[in-house]
């Protein structure tokens, strides 16, 4: 049961939130074989930059990768066990997804995976 949690700036066109929702939850399925209703998902839209107060916020650059106004974090918490070419077959499919669907380009999906044991995790009525 992966939680994500998909932050981008706002402004975008009706149907960026479905279509950001979609992008990942694919890329999830194709590389983490999440089964399609197990989508737990928490999508927000927020102003770029601090001027008129909280944001999204991320450098012009960072390791080399130019990054727009348009940034777009998703973390993902889930289980840990996955392979390191899973993880990146992942990060590369959201990427790839985010960008073929919308006007986000690549460069500016930043994805954070956080893993946790199954022990943490509750799937309803405190189980």
């Amino acid at each position: 049961m992966p939680l994500v949690r998909i932050s981008y700036t706002e402004g975008k066109p009706a149907g960026a939130a479905k279509a950001l929702s979609i992008a990942v939850q694919d890329a999830l399925m194709a590389c983490f074989d999440v089964v399609a209703d197990d989508c737990f998902q928490v999508i927000t839209a927020h102003p770029a930059g601090l001027e008129n107060g909280p944001g999204l916020v991320g450098p012009e650059q960072f390791l080399g990768i130019d990054h727009t106004a348009d940034l777009v974090i998703v973390q993902i918490t889930c289980a840990d066990g996955r392979t390191l070419d899973q993880k990146k077959a992942l990060y590369a499919a959201i990427a790839v997804n985010i960008a073929a669907t919308t006007d986000i380009r690549a460069d500016d999906v930043i994805i954070n995976l956080v893993e946790s044991p199954r022990e943490n995790w509750s799937f309803g009525n405190g189980v």
